[in-house]
């Protein structure tokens, strides 16, 4: 089995919201760093991957919290690289508090993109073999996503150069903070997330003029339903329950 690599990260007020929470695009942010120390402890870090000629790229993440770490809290962020296929390589993390409570989960799912064609490309077997993790040849379906229904909000926006990472698209953890700024303030500081379920489709691009879409269920369940198009296409969408 994969050994588990943990560090600890304080949690700063820029990471938050107005009520002192960790917010969601932060979560991403946060367990994505860790995933890096690790994999620039194993000598297979973004310098290694790039003079392939190669990139990470996130298609979903799955994430249940249990309660939301606050501002100045110290916590410790464990990650795990369990196994990976030809083309998909899945990680799961955990973030636990200073009495060892687990506040979180994500489980992710990775792929390998070639930087020149922009093209999914197979998983390297020199670059997965220092995790440790296993091969397998299924691939794992994550939980399917439901769509905003025709009552949806739509907001437009235009990606601006600071939503832009390293491989030349938008931040995964942007598009999070774009499907949260759908909902309005009142309902974001009288509830707290319990689940996210997201799923990257298609890359986004500096410059390109985009809408998020959004729609809040309040039956048995409070849930939302996100997407973020580009000419009528999805990008990225995402189901959220709400407490």
């Amino acid at each position: 089995m994969a050994s588990k690599f943990t560090e600890e990260h304080e949690i700063k007020f820029y990471e938050c919201d107005v009520l002192g929470r960790l917010t969601l695009p932060m979560i991403l942010n946060v367990v994505i760093k860790t995933s890096e120390s690790q994999s620039d402890a194993l000598d297979r870090g973004t310098d290694y991957v790039t003079k392939l000629g190669l990139g990470w790229v996130i298609t979903q993440h799955e994430i249940k919290i249990n309660r939301l770490p606050v501002v100045s809290e110290t916590v410790k962020v464990t990650t795990q690289a369990t196994s990976y296929n030809k083309y998909f390589c899945y990680r799961d993390f955990w973030i636990h508090d200073a009495d060892g409570n687990e506040c979180l989960t994500v489980s992710s799912t990775f792929v390998l993109m070639d930087l020149e064609t922009r093209k999914m490309t197979s998983v390297p077997e020199a670059l997965i073999q220092p995790y440790e993790c296993e091969k397998i040849k299924k691939i794992k379906r994550g939980t399917p996503i439901e769509s905003p229904d025709a009552d949806r909000i739509i907001r437009p926006y235009r990606v601006r150069f600071s939503d832009i990472d390293s491989n030349r698209h938008v931040n995964n953890a942007r598009y999070l903070d774009w499907m949260v700024d759908g909902l309005d303030y009142d309902f974001l500081v009288n509830h707290e997330p319990t689940a996210v379920n997201i799923k990257f489709d298609k890359e986004v691009a500096y410059g390109d003029e985009i809408n998020c879409e959004t729609t809040l269920i309040n039956n048995d369940e409070l849930n939302s339903n996100h997407s973020v198009t580009l000419d009528g296409n999805s990008c990225s969408a995402c189901n959220i329950s709400w407490k």
